[in-house]
């Protein structure tokens, strides 16, 4: 443990280790521990369900998320115990607005360090509603993760009717002819000759909901660098702009290598920084980018059922 301006720096590993132990005994002895991560800018708050069950309802959610009175974060992310035995934990994701969905690449590295640091090895399986994803320690603090196969069939993103997943009939402002991708969760990437220069907050809400979509969409704005890198930003699908999104990254690199633009693997740069991104021949999708810590605490009562 690190002692810095009279204050705890220490990180959640196993009751074994010394900074767990640290941290619990420094925190407040009410209220239920947390941590505060991120992946380049992409926030969660990170509850640990595997010692005490935690039910969760949407309003308790958004309680949490809330960025005034609660913890705040675009996401929601609990830890609880596995049910596959491949598996060293399940992972369940809230988006802000209280919709509980089945992936988040950012999280997924964030909960698979972890893991790791738990257990003082270099690799984690976990368990998500989108399937098994193994994560594996890249080096550099940097963690690599098997997002699963990305999932092109309308039938799969889903789309309310059968149309080329490749070329969407969805026309808004400066935005047309998207490319639909699933990665356990629905991305509808435009591309376009600047994303900086596209109003995304005030698109992002109106495709998000677009009939298209029955279950919703996240939305991407993308171009292509002169050195072959893909600039990316997003509207996430109940939370809004974000600095990161790890699934739209892999959907991004996807689109724009079924359009052409790029071969199978590419550096995607989004505002929080950069992912790189590797769709392999099997078809799964290959994430690799950094996670951090932020703090520590323990949540007031009140915002938890």
């Amino acid at each position: 443990m690190q002692e810095r301006g009279g204050g705890a720096i220490a990180c959640w590993t196993s009751p074994a280790r010394e900074p767990y132990k640290a941290l619990m005994t420094l925190l407040s002895p009410t209220g239920r521990p947390f941590l505060k991560m991120h992946g380049l800018g992409n926030d969660f708050v990170v509850l640990d369900a595997r010692p005490h069950p935690l039910a969760l309802a949407p309003d308790a959610v958004r309680a949490i998320a809330d960025r005034r009175t609660g913890v705040g974060c675009d996401q929601l992310v609990v830890v609880q115990p596995a049910r596959n035995t491949l598996a060293d934990a399940v992972m369940t994701i809230w988006n802000s607005d209280g919709t509980e969905v089945g992936a988040c690449g950012n999280a997924t590295r964030c909960v698979a360090w972890l893991l790791m640091q738990e257990a003082g090895r270099d690799h984690a399986v976990i368990e998500t509603r989108a399937g098994l994803l193994d994560a594996q320690a890249a080096g550099n603090g940097q963690i690599a993760v098997d997002m699963g196969p990305a999932r092109l069939d309308w039938r799969d993103i889903p789309l309310a009717q059968a149309v080329d997943s490749n070329h969407l009939p969805i026309s808004l402002g400066q935005l047309s002819d998207p490319s639909a991708v699933n990665m356990g969760n629905p991305h509808a990437v435009f591309f376009v000759d600047d994303a900086e220069a596209i109003d995304l907050a005030r698109l992002g809400p109106v495709l998000e909901h677009h009939p298209l979509f029955p279950e919703r969409s996240n939305i991407e704005v993308v171009h292509r660098l002169d050195d072959g890198r893909l600039r990316m930003r997003v509207w996430e699908r109940g939370v809004g702009i974000t600095r990161a999104c790890g699934t739209g990254a892999c959907a991004t690199l996807v689109a724009a290598a079924r359009r052409g633009l790029v071969g199978r693997a590419a550096d995607v740069v989004l505002d929080g920084g950069i992912l790189s991104v590797d769709w392999l021949k099997d078809d799964h999708v290959l994430m690799t980018g950094p996670v951090a810590l932020s703090f520590a605490g323990r949540m007031d009562p009140g915002l938890l059922p």
